[in-house]
């Protein structure tokens, strides 16, 4: 058997309405699908990136893969990570690269005709994910329904919403927010926050103890991952656990990144695929730490439920807006816990809808 084709479509869909954390404002999210066929079997893969990711897959990753054994996934992400040397590793060509090793972990399994979980092997049945979304752009009343709705209708006890809004210039309401999000969930339920990098040092460990003070148990990125050394200061003078990693590409970056952190995050979309992400998780052990997932819940949940030391995944509302929206085959968060390969369907289970997805198709 060989790899007989892969395709590289792109869809930008509208947010519900306009959206920001702390750095960043945006009113669409592009989704990037890539489809690998194989002796009439075709494995789905996908990330969220620039609609040029699917010209990266069709002009530069393609012909590197097609031909080859479907079998062999770690040679065909090895040889795509060599060929983007010189172009750049990080980024857009990340993001394609990984969607084609996705592609591809989906194609053997259905190949072999087992759930993705089957194929990795599980050391749980039960992935537990968090709520997460509270962009700062939300009113009060707004995210109240939208925490309530994870909580008290999808049962989920850990929920995340963010912070940092204007570059960390608006410090008064983002602990606002967060006393407002405390109330809606009430003491028992789990509350996180995400900062995107927008603090500066001291003032992330002013808010880290304000927060600490409201039951706040994980702050994101609380400055730049690129602050090692800021990371580091942040998580030695705070109560919160430290989190970060949604921009690693390779296993080097996590391996710089995990002694600065209490968790250690990875993005599948962006760090290899399901090969890289397994490889981070990998990583986070050998320093005594816990994987999460960042977003794209649907990709990374068969992977989670083969790694001894995963700590949840990201039930991230622009993703799982999309993936239950465009795809079929979706998981269901009830419980807080996602049941990878429960309804026993080949490879992950999802599905394009080809006909729903086409009126976003813009490459």
């Amino acid at each position: 058997m060989r790899i007989d084709e892969i395709t590289a479509h792109a869809y930008r869909i509208p947010t519900e309405a306009p959206e920001a954390d702390g750095t960043l404002a945006w009113d669409a999210t592009t989704l990037v699908v890539v489809h690998a066929r194989c002796a009439g079997t075709t494995g789905l893969g996908w990330t969220y990136a620039p609609s040029e990711a699917a010209a990266a897959v069709t002009g530069l990753l393609a012909g590197l893969v097609t031909g080859r054994s479907p079998l062999d996934i770690a040679g065909a992400n090895e040889a795509m990570a060599r060929a983007v040397r010189n172009a750049g590793r990080q980024g857009l060509l990340g993001c394609a690269l990984s969607a084609v090793d996705i592609a591809l972990w989906d194609l053997k399994a259905r190949l072999l005709e087992l759930p993705l979980v089957r194929l990795i092997g599980a050391v749980t049945e039960e992935v537990p994910v968090y709520g997460s979304g509270g962009f700062t752009t939300y009113h009060d009343t707004r995210l109240a329904a939208q925490l309530t709705g994870w909580v008290r209708g999808h049962g989920i006890p850990r929920v995340k919403i963010k912070i940092g809004e204007s570059w960390g210039r608006s410090v008064s309401r983002d602990l606002d927010r967060v006393r407002h999000a405390r109330e809606t969930v009430g003491p028992e339920v789990a509350l996180y926050v995400d900062a995107n990098g927008a603090y500066s040092r001291k003032q992330a460990v002013r808010v880290g103890e304000a927060l600490a003070e409201l039951g706040v148990g994980w702050f994101e990125e609380p400055v730049s991952s690129d602050d090692l050394e800021g990371l580091r200061v942040v998580r030695d003078h705070c109560a919160c656990d430290v989190a970060a990693g949604e921009y690693g590409y390779d296993p080097a970056y996590f391996a710089r990144l995990a002694p600065v952190v209490d968790c250690l995050q990875a993005d599948a979309t962006r760090c290899g695929g399901l090969t890289g992400w397994l490889r981070a998780a990998a990583v986070a052990q050998a320093h005594g730490l816990e994987i999460s997932g960042h977003c794209a819940p649907h990709v990374h949940a068969h992977a989670a439920a083969g790694v001894p030391n995963l700590r949840h995944l990201e039930w991230f509302h622009d993703h799982v807006r999309i993936e239950s929206t465009l795809f079929t085959g979706a998981l269901d968060p009830a419980g807080g816990v996602l049941r990878p390969g429960a309804g026993g369907r080949p490879g992950h289970g999802m599905e394009l809808d080809r006909e729903r997805a086409a009126e976003f198709r813009v490459g």
